[in-house]
């Protein structure tokens, strides 16, 4: 009885509710395996975006990307679902690294490693598959109210902070916090509400990824 009465609170645990709102979402690497130490990953994610942000209805408002976990607050236009797309582009991007990872003629010096990690973690799991490259739950947290946005706007952008990399959210190239500093006013979006927080995604794709530092490999 237990068993059965608890079912369907695991069922709904991480689940998105309201595939058209603003959902807070974290995507950590199987393992936290630092891939996104490579610049070559993070630039796989962010194409990744790109394309759902231009045919799927995909809207990051905000992010950062961490070595081996990123945190994103996104949406999705009807009559997409933002499941749907979060499925897609982890789902794309694990191909595109699994290409770039069993390609000789690649740059990469950990390319054994991690193969053998993602096919370690991928053991066992029903779906049979060879690689498992990200973790299967997105924690979807919705964001149902000005405070409980502010509150997860500030915590994405602190991670890199909080983790000794830089000393200012802003200094972090791997996160829309540039973009919010320099269209901040004491705090608050200029000429928007937080309730309905202007696409910054938007920006760095007129931008490009050119505006990214790129380290050694």
């Amino acid at each position: 009885m237990p068993k059965t009465l608890n079912k369907p609170i695991m069922s709904v645990r991480y689940k998105i509710r309201d595939q058209h709102g603003l959902n807070y979402l974290t995507c950590p690497i199987t393992g936290w395996v630092d891939l996104f130490a490579r610049q070559v990953y993070r630039d796989i994610v962010l194409d990744s975006w790109r394309y759902c942000q231009q045919h799927k209805g995909f809207q990051v408002h905000a992010y950062t990307l961490m070595p081996n976990h990123l945190h994103l607050i996104a949406s999705c236009k009807p009559p997409f679902r933002l499941e749907d797309v979060m499925r897609d582009w982890k789902r794309h991007a694990a191909r595109q690294t699994l290409l770039y990872l069993q390609d000789k003629n690649t740059v990469e010096s950990r390319r054994d490693w991690l193969l053998y990690l993602f096919s370690y973690f991928a053991l066992g799991k029903k779906d049979k598959q060879t690689y498992q490259i990200w973790q299967h739950d997105n924690h979807p947290i919705e964001l149902y109210s000005e405070e409980v946005i502010l509150q997860k706007l500030n915590y994405i952008h602190m991670n890199a902070v909080k983790a000794g990399f830089v000393e200012k959210p802003e200094d972090w190239t791997y996160s829309s916090a540039p973009f919010y500093a320099e269209n901040e006013v004491e705090g608050v979006v200029k000429k928007e509400s937080l309730l309905d927080i202007v696409p910054v995604w938007q920006w760095f794709y007129e931008e490009g990824p050119g505006i990214w530092a790129k380290p050694d490999r």
